[in-house]
Parts: structure tokens; sequence; C-alpha cells
């Protein structure tokens, strides 16, 4: 059975009362936002007692930024960031931290570096029993299409690595999607669900940051993406993520029951 998730940076609120809301709402699992977990003034371990207490499994901590490709004072400085960052993951009881492709201007466009870096990554989480996922973010300054970021993750090859895919930072941009299809399902390690307006010219990171919608509330073709997901043969979990400014003023047990609400529908119809 599907773990269907939402992330805590859906919704608005204290961290406490987004857990509540996404565990009455009938949610399976959290992605736990680092900002949120910041802002609480509570420590992870007491974190990830509250979703236990739930029910929920931490699918997910999230976002850790800026991986791949870096020069070797800054991959060290990334390292240990990640370290603290995967000492955090274990504290709330989850075993997979989502990593992002590079913005920054020091990235340098080298695969062979890029595999490098990432597995440096994936070693440092093994050695804790712990999972890492690499997303290509539209924006990414060398790697914004998937297709990149799973070149990437299957030249590295490490047990303790698997590629994020986002239905927005794929969709928004057009790619296709028979490539996603080949992708082996067991080595995606998160599907990670949103909508939005046709882009239309939008600039990509800004429609992204206030504008996602729950899948089907948008124009993006999510059927799409989903039988192609089919495809790999997935079973990892289903996460909504949606930056939106209007769910950060809607009431956060009504946003979280029409997250649930979006997710079933776009399930029902693919049976």
């Amino acid at each position: 059975m599907t773990t269907e998730a939402m992330a805590t940076l859906c919704l608005s609120g204290e961290l406490t009362n987004k857990l509540e809301a996404i565990a009455r709402a009938g949610f399976d699992g959290v992605e736990i936002f680092v900002d949120d977990l910041q802002s609480s003034g509570l420590s992870p371990r007491a974190v990830g007692d509250r979703c236990r207490q739930l029910g929920l499994t931490v699918v997910a901590l999230q976002p850790f930024r800026d991986v791949e490709a870096l020069p070797p004072e800054l991959q060290r400085t990334m390292l240990d960031e990640a370290r603290r960052h995967l000492d955090t993951l274990a504290d709330l009881g989850g075993d997979f931290l989502l990593a992002c492709s590079s913005t920054r201007e020091e990235a340098e466009d080298d695969i062979d570096r890029a595999v490098d870096t990432l597995s440096d990554l994936a070693e440092l989480a093994a050695e804790r029993n712990l999972r890492v996922g690499y997303e290509a973010l539209a924006w990414g300054r060398h790697v914004f299409d998937y297709r990149d970021a799973w070149e990437t993750v299957r030249q590295a090859d490490h047990p303790a690595l698997s590629i994020v895919l986002d239905s927005y930072h794929i969709l928004a941009q057009e790619l296709e999607l028979e490539t996603l299809a080949t992708i082996p399902g067991d080595r995606i390690g998160l599907v990670q669900l949103a909508d939005s307006p046709w882009p239309r010219g939008q600039e990509l990171q800004s429609l992204s940051r206030h504008w996602r919608a729950f899948p089907g509330d948008g124009e993006l073709p999510i059927e799409r993406f989903m039988t192609a997901l089919e495809r790999t043969g997935y079973q990892g979990p289903l996460s909504l993520e949606i930056f939106s400014d209007s769910l950060g003023v809607m009431p956060t047990g009504m946003a979280a029951l029409q997250g649930k609400h979006a997710l079933e529908s776009l399930l029902a119809s693919r049976t």
C-alpha cells in the first residue's frame, strides 16, 4: 500500500499544529521542512516522538541544498553540514534526506565531480543506516533536468543514493517522460506531487514558491506523469509538496483535508 504523505511546508501555523492536521486528514507520513523544525523550538527527538504518537512516518527531512560538483573546500563544508542534517534526521526517527541540485555559482558543470560529491554524501548516510535522495531543481545552476539527476545517481551507483522526482520541476519545464518511465522503481527514493498554473513565460522559481496547487487544481499534465511513474514499478511514498500563498492563509486543518482529497482523487482516477 502506498504511503500518502504531505510536506509540512504546505500548511500554515506552528509545526505541532501542522503535524496534527496532517494526521487528522488521514495521511500516513510527513516530510519535515527544515525551516519548520528550526522555528518550532522543539528538539528533533520531540518532533519525531510526536509524529509517532500521531501515527505518522517521517518520510523525509528536507531540503538539504547545493550538494553537487563543489570545489574541495566547499565540498568539505557541505559534508560537515550534511553530518548535522543526518544527525537531525536520525533524531527524528526518519531515514531519508532530500538533497537538491546546486544553485551556487561555484558549482562546476562536471558530472564526474557531481558523482564524486554525491557518492561522498551517500556514504555519510550509509554509515548511519540512512539514505539520500537527489532532486533536480528547475532553477539548478547546471542540474535542472531530472534526466541529468538520474544519470548522476546511476553513475554513482551507491545503495544509499536514489533520485527524487517532483512533478512540478518536470512538468513545468515540459520535459519528456519516456526516460522517467525507464527508471527502475527501486532507484526512486521519493515522489513529490504538485500542480500549478501553466507557466506561460513565468519565472519557474517564483511560480513554484507562490502558486503551486494540489494535483488537479492546476494545469500541469499530472495524469501523464503518473502514467510514466507507474511504468517504473515504484512502490514508495507519494508526497504533496505545495508552496502556495493561498494555502499560507488557509486554516491548517482545511488545507490538509483539501490535500488529502486531491491526492485520493488522483489515485482513484488511476484505478
